[in-house]
């Protein structure tokens, strides 16, 4: 990204007016006026004086060519944040647009964050909310990003780092969505030199050695391209593109190559002034030298979310060697270089067409996706995950709604990505999809070209399985966000449940659970932010419900005394409980114990573990006897009347050895609408052979029916289900 250096007003002022002759220069001379006031004494680190930071930071936003209001607000975007200037004093001198831009930059510094991790969550947070307002909010916020990169230099090498990995996660793929490949390359280069410094400086130096090697080879092929559009009578202009220098180490990195074998230096790009043109111009490339199969990309066709646009295509050039080509229009060379800056303009218009509407809708929706994760860690990863993913041309398919609206997703995406990147309702109801007219299952990765068409049942909620196979953020986000509400709410139900029979178990009255003023004194002496919270941490069993009641009833119980008593099974509460309902084999609050395996028609109970909610048991494992005195921590249980999932079991069946049982076994257990997962063959010197079959079934109903259809099968000599305490 080329930008001319902008050190004085008049310097900003002339390259404002070479792209708006009629801007207001007594404007601009106000803000850097007042600018300076405003940060008049303070210095950079280098020592130069601060005003040069927002004069730079102007500068580079006049080469997006971004309007007057945006340049203004580059000069004062500092202020509110480093001095003592006021948004008030923004709003009076220069407008509430000026002030709202300034303000949505601004970093968040008056609140105590416990963490740089959570300071930096709440600043991003709130530049993407502004973004949503005006994405002018991050243009600046970007053009302020690479000039401090530009200058990092000056600081220790510890800050260094973290800027650099900071930038390299999140800034760099923000640049790379909103189109601006000259900036995104630059900020990953500049990344590249301060997180790995002694490969930079090899690779630098290399590629400068290949570069006078390979010149005169570059240009024989630039011009061999001038030449065949000029017999074909084709307009273009012919560039050679040296590929930056962090492209060139990720792809010696991911492909495990060494420099030597790089051939791609050097992209030639093809610039006409037609679309039709686009296409002719691939075709007489493809006729002077042979296309690499599988290299070939049509961006025009299908363009990306940014709406970056050009045809890529790779050919064995005239040593044999591997040479890319971009073609594309001046209007979408305009729009690679630039980005969705290049459509700034067009926000002026009293109504935006939709075309333009497009170009920014994307942004909105990302911004959408983002807003309701409140959990600073979840936020972060989710938005450099949903960034990464599509920061690489070729790791994204596009597939199709039925009405025919595209959808780009990460490779590897499932029809629940297809479904929540239509909306959150799509994707919390989806219970199957179609996909080119045929029913496929919800994990069958999507292939460009793909059309897609989701099933939705208002029954359906999001399954915590799904988390194994979705690919995209906003799945991953969604999913994660409704387990943890129904993670709470089932804590919190758990937890007055075992309070009440806490206080049953003690003979006291009920009524005291409710007493609202004493459980919130407890809470805040506890150090809870709620009484909910406090319950939660009972169901969750975190925190026994024994320990609370001694807070509740006995209030100056100290550590010596505030001991968890050890009460008999003899001691039950007085009344039965309505018994907690297992919402299947993977609820987020409950875990199927693994040593019983029980499936729905299994008698069960349910286990307090510590920090791990509940342990559900089949009754009569061997396990629950050992824990059968800790009877606060034992809860009663129940299978809901319907359970959707699959559940497996161990199933050892005994035969006669002898040819095709092996096949008859697993045809029975098909037949049976059993799933096998996993079979062994033991065969014994008395002629018979053991099958164990791991199998999917939906309850003991099922289970029987699968054996009494193995039963069946000639050479069995019987089939019965183990569990894991019968080997003990």
């Amino acid at each position: 990204m080329s930008v001319t250096s902008v050190t004085e007003i008049d310097d900003l002022v002339r390259e404002v007016q070479s792209c708006y002759p009629s801007a207001d220069e007594a404007l601009l001379r106000r803000a850097y006026e007042f600018s300076a006031r405003a940060h008049e004494g303070q210095t950079r680190r280098s020592g130069e004086p601060y005003l040069q930071h927002p004069l730079a930071v102007a500068g580079i936003l006049t080469f997006l060519k971004l309007d007057v209001t945006a340049i203004v607000a580059g000069l004062l975007h500092d202020t509110l944040e480093d001095t003592v200037a006021t948004q008030e004093e923004l709003q009076t001198h220069f407008g509430d647009e000026v002030a709202h831009l300034v303000e949505g930059v601004t970093k968040i510094g008056q609140i105590p964050f416990r963490t740089y991790e959570e300071k930096q969550a709440e600043n991003f947070r709130k530049m993407l909310l502004s973004m949503a307002d005006d994405i002018r909010v991050v243009f600046i916020k970007l053009a302020d990003r690479l000039h401090n990169m530009r200058t990092l230099g000056h600081l220790p090498e510890r800050k260094q780092k973290q800027i650099a990995q900071e930038t390299l996660e999140i800034y760099s793929p923000l640049a790379n969505r909103l189109g601006m490949s000259g900036m995104k390359q630059e900020l990953e280069d500049l990344c590249f030199q301060y997180l790995k410094t002694e490969a930079y400086s090899m690779l630098k130096l290399r590629v400068a050695q290949r570069d006078e090697e390979r010149q005169d080879y570059v240009q024989s092929i630039i011009q061999d391209t001038v030449d065949a559009l000029a017999k074909a009578g084709l307009p273009g202009r012919v560039v050679g593109r040296p590929k930056h220098l962090y492209s060139i180490h990720q792809k010696m990195e991911s492909q495990g190559i060494t420099f030597e074998e790089v051939h791609d230096l050097v992209a030639i790009r093809v610039i006409t002034d037609a679309k039709i043109n686009c296409y002719t111009i691939l075709g007489v490339v493809h006729e002077a030298w042979p296309p690499v199969p599988e290299r070939f990309k049509d961006y025009i066709a299908t363009p990306r979310t940014n709406l970056y646009q050009s045809l890529h295509t790779t050919v064995l050039g005239p040593q044999g060697d591997h040479v890319e080509f971009q073609i594309r229009t001046e209007e979408m060379h305009r729009l690679a270089e630039y980005g969705v800056a290049a459509h700034w303009r067009y926000k002026e218009q009293v109504k935006v067409d939709e075309r333009d509407e497009k170009v920014f809708s994307w942004l909105r929706q990302f911004v959408e996706w983002h807003r309701d994760l409140s959990d600073n860690r979840q936020f972060m990863d989710s938005v450099k995950l949903d960034l990464f993913h599509l920061d690489v041309f070729h790791d994204v398919v596009f597939a199709f709604t039925p009405k025919g609206e595209v959808k780009e997703l990460p490779l590897g995406s499932t029809p629940v990505d297809f479904a929540y990147a239509i909306h959150t309702q799509v994707g919390d109801h989806c219970v199957g999809a179609k996909v080119n007219g045929k029913i496929v299952p919800l994990r069958q990765a999507l292939t460009s070209g793909d059309t897609v068409e989701i099933l939705t049942s208002s029954t359906q909620v999001p399954k915590k399985e799904w988390l194994k196979f979705v690919s995209t953020s906003r799945a991953k986000a969604k999913i994660k966000h409704f387990l943890k509400g129904e993670e709470q709410k089932q804590g919190l139900e758990l937890g007055r449940r075992l309070l009440e029979r806490e206080f049953r178990r003690r003979e006291l009255s009920s009524t005291q659970l409710g007493q609202v003023d004493r459980l919130s004194q407890v809470a805040v002496e506890r150090g809870y932010e709620s009484v909910d919270e406090m319950t939660r941490m009972v169901g969750y069993g975190r925190l026994s419900a024994a320990r609370l009641v001694n807070w509740l009833v006995s209030p100056d119980t100290g550590s010596a005394k505030d001991k968890e008593p050890r009460v008999p099974k003899t001691a039950s509460a007085q009344g039965p409980l309505k018994p907690v309902k297992v919402m299947g084999g993977r609820d987020v609050l409950m875990q199927l114990s693994k040593c019983c395996a029980p499936v729905p028609g299994d008698p069960i109970l349910g286990y307090m573990t510590r920090g791990r909610g509940l342990t559900i048991h089949a009754k009569g494992c061997p396990k629950l006897e050992i824990m059968d005195y800790e009877y606060d921590r034992l809860v009663e249980v129940e299978w809901p009347s319907t359970v959707d999932e699959k559940h497996s079991v161990k199933v050892c069946v005994l035969t006669f050895d002898r040819p095709g049982v092996l096949a008859n076994v697993s045809s029975a257990i098909a037949a049976s609408k059993a799933n096998i997962s996993r079979a062994e063959i033991t065969t014994r010197e008395d002629r018979k052979a053991i099958l164990d079959f791991m199998i999917e079934i939906s309850d003991t109903r099922h289970l029987e029916l699968a054996l009494e259809g193995i039963g069946r099968v000639d050479g069995v000599i019987s089939a019965k289900r183990v569990r894991e305490w019968e080997h003990s």
